[in-house]
């Protein structure tokens, strides 16, 4: 059976970023790896991709964990440069996203800040998608079952109509869990035949 839904990661899937951020991190004096470190701290991250603390909060605390860790450095002028992009859209996925949509609704599923209808307005990808569950309007961040059954919801569809892609494997997992037939992106070869084999992605698509 052709999916009905098809439900789309952000970050590491649509989206892309920098693997590493030594050069601005040098210019504001703060060591490799610094901002990532305290940005990306769980139970932090937590916080604000369940909506606990806004995106504003977030990156201004992540400001003051650099500044009390490293008091000579820039902190809060390399968070703002952190800060300034909205990453690059991954062309290769989204153009197989694109032709899916003419079978299938696409929704994003995303665990993300308040800052996300920006950033998708900013990458060009909000006339791609029919809806966007983001974890932090919701209040359930992926892996948990919470946020794929709200997805599947807006879209109204039964898990077996759905389909999920996400380079995490452990929100794989739990939508696979849910009955949700579901790919763990590790390669654009890889998503290609994945798309194909649901029936999504034809040649004569």
């Amino acid at each position: 059976m052709r999916p009905t839904t098809l439900l789309i990661d952000l970050d590491g899937v649509l989206r892309v970023w920098p693997t590493e951020y030594s050069a601005l991190e040098r210019d504001h004096d703060l060591p490799s790896g610094a901002i990532g470190r305290a940005a990306f701290e769980p139970a932090l991250l937590a916080h604000v991709v369940t909506g606990r603390i806004t995106d504003s909060q977030w990156r201004a605390e992540v400001a003051r964990r650099l500044r009390a860790a490293y008091p000579s450095s820039q902190a809060e002028e390399g968070v703002a440069a952190w800060s300034a992009p909205t990453g690059a859209v991954h062309r290769e996925v989204l153009r197989m996203v694109v032709r899916a949509r003419k079978h299938c609704k696409v929704g994003l599923v995303t665990n993300a800040t308040d800052r996300l209808r920006q950033d998708i307005d900013a990458l060009g990808l909000t006339d791609h998608l029919d809806f966007v569950v983001n974890s932090s309007e919701v209040g359930f961040a992926k892996p948990a079952p919470e946020i794929f059954k709200r997805a599947l919801e807006m879209a109204r569809a039964q898990p077996i109509e759905a389909v999920f892609i996400d380079d995490t494997a452990s929100n794989v997992s739990a939508a696979t869990a849910l009955g949700i037939r579901a790919h763990h992106l590790t390669s654009v070869a890889g998503l290609d035949t994945f798309m194909q084999a649901v029936g999504l992605v034809t040649d004569a698509a």
